[in-house]
């Protein structure tokens, strides 16, 4: 029986993987659960699975979610970033779940890797920032790291297991990592001045958290997503091809010397990841409806819109560049949630993204500190530019 913590347990990834869970009780256990302050939610996922303990990063909301939970419940209510931490390394937990949403997620994912655990990797952004310490983690604790997000997982599949640190080793010519190509696909730079949050949130074929879904909409997860893949199996951004594929329904592709071309399909659903991630080598019944063909009918592929979408372009410059993808991930984070406030436009965000990759210089942290330092220094510019901005557009 296998001990599970699920990091973010809220959130789209977490609810999916409880539900994997549910399905093969006789073979995990759910151990923690945590969320961020989400009060309600946690509660209701305490009384349906009944885990041993449920952590609420903010200590306030712990005390609210204890003093709300029934006296008879087993579960113990924890508060507080460092139990996320405590749970993530805890020598009774066999397998971690890394769903936390963002830079907030860095700490407990690499405590999970430190420490030899089974670590599913939903939160990209420990990659993206600290790409060279979390490696560095894993391979000295000892981690199998599993890459949950749908595009890795499925190149994870598509490559030999003996070449995936090094897969041109085995003949690998290209990866091709697919991109919906988000909601507002084959528009101009013209029609997306006066997007709304709620435009933005309404993906066609995922259904995501409002940050992925806008990093969706602007292409920034696709640039993040290159990132990662280049950490995860050793390459460079020129071994890997952005191609939209609008259907969601191949995942992505190896391109081999041979001419051959191998992919992972299936229909766009977490789970199957999840359900892969949690069983591997072995596979799972993932409770996912059989990919029909022939209802899907068609499969199309195109190259994406720089133009339109500039953030894949900036996340392809600063992949290069010294803590690069550190800068670009943290003045995402800082723009997307003035965007989501109403405080910036939809094409303020790659505007404020280029002004700290230009304006903060770095080199590439290697320990947990400078990695927060650098984070903390482009949060800082990404949140100067906001107000400029804004300061501009009224006229003051």
């Amino acid at each position: 029986m296998k001990q599970v913590v699920v990091l973010g347990a809220t959130g789209s990834i977490g609810l999916s993987t409880l539900d994997v869970l549910k399905r093969h009780a006789d073979r995990f256990s759910l151990h923690t659960i945590t969320a961020y302050r989400s009060v309600d939610k946690m509660l209701e996922l305490i009384l349906a699975y009944e885990p041993v303990q449920a952590i609420m990063a903010c200590p306030d909301a712990a005390e609210q979610l204890a003093s709300r939970l029934p006296t008879e419940s087993p579960t113990r209510i924890l508060g507080g970033e460092q139990a996320l931490v405590d749970a993530a390394s805890d020598s009774d937990v066999d397998v971690v779940m890394a769903a936390i949403v963002g830079f907030a997620g860095l700490r407990p994912t690499l405590a999970a890797a430190e420490h030899g655990k089974r670590l599913l990797l939903a939160n990209k952004e420990a990659l993206v920032s600290a790409g060279r310490v979390f490696m560095e983690a894993t391979r000295s604790g000892g981690a199998t790291l599993l890459p949950i997000d749908s595009e890795h997982n499925a190149m994870f599949q598509c490559i030999p297991a003996n070449n995936r640190g090094r897969p041109e080793t085995a003949g690998v010519e290209k990866i091709l990592l697919t991109a919906s190509g988000g909601p507002f696909r084959g528009r101009p730079r013209s029609e997306l001045l006066g997007v709304t949050p709620e435009q933005a949130c309404a993906h066609p074929n995922w259904s995501m958290g409002r940050k992925i879904s806008v990093d969706s909409a602007t292409l920034l997860n696709k640039g993040l997503e290159l990132a990662e893949a280049c950490w995860l199996f050793d390459c460079t951004p020129g071994d890997i091809d952005v191609v939209v594929h609008p259907q969601s329904i191949i995942h992505s592709l190896v391109r081999y010397d041979d001419g051959s071309v191998l992919a992972q399909l299936g229909n766009p659903d977490m789970r199957t990841p999840i359900a892969y991630g949690l069983s591997w080598p072995e596979r799972i019944d993932a409770g996912v409806a059989p990919l029909d063909l022939v209802s899907v009918a068609k499969l199309d592929f195109e190259a994406p819109d720089l133009e339109a979408f500039p953030c894949l372009r900036l996340a392809q410059e600063a992949i290069t560049q010294p803590g690069g993808m550190c800068i670009l991930n943290a003045a995402n984070e800082i723009a997307v949630a003035a965007f989501l406030a109403g405080g910036l436009g939809f094409t303020g965000i790659d505007n404020v993204i280029a002004h700290a990759l230009e304006n903060v210089s770095a080199d590439e942290p290697d320990n947990l500190e400078a990695v927060e330092a650098l984070d903390g220094r482009a949060r800082a510019c990404a949140q100067e530019r906001i107000e400029q901005l804004e300061h501009d557009t009224r006229g003051v």
